[in-house]
């Protein structure tokens, strides 16, 4: 089956909530990858970014969640990938990333070009430092950018070169560490701030974006640890799942010319503790059927709260795919 004769539905993973399936490595990426068999499924990109791995294909539409929240509210509508067809990339660079964890990534763009066929059109460097800053205090992923402009005007020259899709490679240094996220118990301590710099640059330029950050050294462990964290454990970067993700993103297209639109989306799928989102709020005065799923969060957003009618509750997602198959 086409996709184009697909039904289309949403797989919303918030990041940075500590969702117990999708809120660490591209752990929900196999479930995302059952549920495109059968409909064209928009996805966030954490919920299938796995560091040198991606769950991506082309019956998925990775949208940021900026860009998800305005194509539910029908500012916009999406035109699928056809198969084998790609997006230009254009590359941004902090400038502060030290030379030697640059030329892993550099590597890494020359890898994607020769084994992938991945157009790489341009790669910018900031003229000074993005200057990330994390804040994780309240128990939810946040953080702010010191020159957050700086983003802006290189992803304006890329613009300019041809790029598509826009991936935004920032020096994180040493932060970030968890131990607790480590061992798949806490909240991806960087998705907050990873959200804030992929929004900057959709909010302001309406095409997709997003980020992998770069460390100040390769940490690969020798330990057996959570295989809900493995992939990034093998990853010297980050940045193949964002490449391959945004080569096969769904461009952003005028409401009237586009293939899908917000009208055309049958299900909204979430977690049944995250409901707070635009995303969601869109959808319920859509109409749009938002389903929920047993999906623990640090978020207590459920429909009590906010007086919304879901559609149907599921205990997993294996429930949820096996009644939408059938409906």
């Amino acid at each position: 089956m086409d996709k184009f004769d697909k039904r289309s539905i949403i797989l919303s993973i918030p990041t940075g909530i500590g969702a117990q399936i999708g809120g660490y490595a591209g752990d929900f990426g196999y479930i995302a990858k059952k549920f495109s068999r059968y409909f064209y499924t928009i996805v966030n990109p954490n919920a299938v970014n796995g560091g040198i791995l991606s769950a991506i294909n082309y019956d998925m539409g990775y949208l940021e969640g900026n860009l998800l929240d305005r194509f539910i509210l029908g500012e916009f509508g999406i035109n699928p990938k056809k198969n084998h067809e790609t997006n230009k990339i254009g590359v941004i660079f902090d400038c502060s990333i030290k030379k030697e964890i640059l030329n892993i990534h550099l590597n890494t763009l020359s890898a994607l070009r020769m084994v992938k066929g991945i157009e790489i059109c341009a790669v910018e460097y900031t003229k000074n430092p993005v200057g990330v800053e994390l804040d994780n205090k309240k128990g939810i992923s946040l953080g702010n950018l010191s020159n957050p402009k700086e983003l802006l005007v290189c992803a304006s020259n890329l613009i300019k070169k041809g790029a598509q899709a826009i991936a935004v490679v920032c020096n994180f240094f040493t932060l970030g560490e968890s131990e607790d996220y480590n061992n798949a118990q806490g909240v991806d301590p960087i998705g907050g701030i990873e959200a804030i710099i992929s929004h900057l640059i959709t909010q302001e330029f309406r095409i997709p974006a997003a980020h992998a950050p770069a460390f100040s050294i390769v940490d690969i462990s020798y330990k057996l640890e959570n295989p809900k964290v493995a992939s990034e454990l093998i990853s010297s970067t980050y940045l193949p799942c964002v490449v391959e993700g945004l080569s096969i993103a769904p461009l952003i297209e005028d409401y009237k010319s586009a293939r899908i639109v917000n009208k055309d989306i049958e299900f909204l799928v979430v977690p049944k503790t995250a409901l707070g989102s635009k995303a969601v709020l869109g959808a319920n005065e859509l109409g749009i059927k938002i389903i929920t799923v047993n999906n623990k969060t640090v978020l207590n957003i459920n429909k009590e709260k906010l007086n919304i009618n879901t559609y149907k509750d599921f205990d997993n997602y294996e429930q949820c795919l096996l009644y939408l198959i059938n409906s």
